[in-house]
């Protein structure tokens, strides 16, 4: 996967996020962090809120995931060699 490939991905994945972090008004990060740690369990109770968490989890993780893989391919690179547009001059 190349890097625009990448950024593109991250994008539409924290746009998925956005819409749980903005039903359930906290960031991501804290709810991903919550959950592992066992802090969410009563919401399995509830169908709508165990769907909804099963699915942020694996947004965020795969988010996770291609901010790794970016962040090991922009340390092989050089920012400019990077940039989808080169001037024109």
């Amino acid at each position: 996967m190349s890097i625009y490939e990448l950024v593109i991905e991250m994008k539409l994945l924290e746009r998925r996020s956005t819409l749980y972090e903005e039903k359930y008004g906290v960031l991501s990060e804290d709810f991903y962090t919550a959950l592992m740690s066992g802090k969410l369990a009563r919401y399995d109770e509830y169908d709508e809120t165990r769907a909804d968490f099963s699915r942020w989890k694996g947004i965020y993780e795969t988010w996770r995931q291609r901010k790794k893989v970016y962040a090991r391919k922009m340390q092989e690179r050089e920012l400019p060699a990077t940039l989808r547009v080169q001037p024109a001059y």
